[in-house]
């Protein structure tokens, strides 16, 4: 899929406040940017794409929401600003947002099972004042399960590293449990929900001796990729990862090697965050992020990136 496909796909909505501000040059939109990694230049350059530029047509507040405790007081202070619209990144960071507000647009590039959430009411026509982007649908976490009997034929045993606090691990680990049962392969979960705790849980699965490790699409675990990259070397677990910045970061590590990944890779970080950007500027108020739809994988590429050389 070319970029600029994939960018008309994701961005399917109205005017956004930029073209009502665009009459009062004194009075720049105040976007609101919430998310426990620093401002990603993607997403201004997603807006600089539709001709909004930082200044001029609108100004950024950041708040960055890595400390989870954080989260409902940072939620209340952002509100508090009355942005025109928020950028929301990780889940959890979106559920405190929408807990603070039902009325300021909230957009993310990391929505997941949102309808069971409650966070939406549908894909198709979402209700309330929260939409995005869909990294995780159902069906892809039990591609990893295939793909895990495929590199490792004989595992009889697969680890999950999980993230449980984060809501969108859950509905995955029910999903990969569910396809190991349909295998008929053990799946053992070890959970970690602090970057302190990866280690002991890796070292629990090491322990277990399993055949190899599927690492849980979720923020934390995305952010402490190149800590996983190195333990599980360490550990000589064989390794699935959903997200391309995992095998990167295991590239940086002497053994590592890819096994299978797609023809074409996109860096999903730069596509997210600049595709909401472009998301960002085109929800007008909170009538149109009513019915702007969700984007999943159906409309733009996703990768299973597998690092199988475990030194044993």
């Amino acid at each position: 899929m070319r970029r600029r496909e994939f960018i008309a796909i994701v961005g399917g909505a109205a005017a956004w406040p930029l073209a009502a501000r665009a009459q009062d040059a004194r009075k720049p939109a105040r976007i609101g940017y919430m998310t426990p990694l620093p401002l990603n230049p993607s997403f201004v350059q997603g807006l600089r794409e539709l001709g909004y530029f930082e200044g001029r047509d609108f100004e950024i507040e950041y708040r960055n929401s890595r400390a989870p405790g954080s989260l409902p007081a940072l939620a209340e202070e952002l509100v508090r600003l009355n942005p025109d619209v928020i950028l929301a990144g990780g889940l959890d960071t979106v559920v405190a947002l929408r807990n603070a507000t039902q009325t300021i647009p909230i957009v993310s590039p990391t929505l997941a099972d949102a309808v069971h959430i409650g966070l939406i009411a549908s894909e198709a026509r979402p209700g309330g004042n929260v939409t995005g982007i869909e990294p995780y649908v159902a069906g892809l976490p039990a591609k990893e399960m295939e793909l895990a009997r495929e590199i490792v034929p004989g595992a009889s045993e697969v680890g999950l590293l999980t993230n449980l606090s984060d809501p969108k691990a859950a509905p995955q680990a029910r999903e990969l449990e569910a396809a190991g049962r349909k295998l008929e392969v053990d799946v053992t979960s070890s959970d970690a929900n602090r970057p302190e705790e990866i280690e002991s849980a890796l070292q629990v699965l090491a322990s277990r001796r399993v055949g190899v490790v599927i690492v849980l699409q979720s923020s934390l675990l995305l952010s402490n990729s190149q800590q996983i990259a190195a333990l599980a070397l360490a550990k000589r677990l064989p390794t699935i990862y959903g997200y391309r910045e995992h095998w990167r970061a295991r590239q940086l590590w002497r053994g590592s090697e890819l096994v299978l990944a797609p023809s074409r890779l996109f860096r999903r970080q730069d596509l997210a965050r600049r595709s909401t950007g472009r998301s960002a500027g085109r929800v007008p108020d909170k009538d149109a992020a009513d019915d702007q739809p969700q984007n999943g994988p159906g409309s733009w590429p996703h990768c299973a990136i597998v690092s199988a050389r475990s030194g044993r």
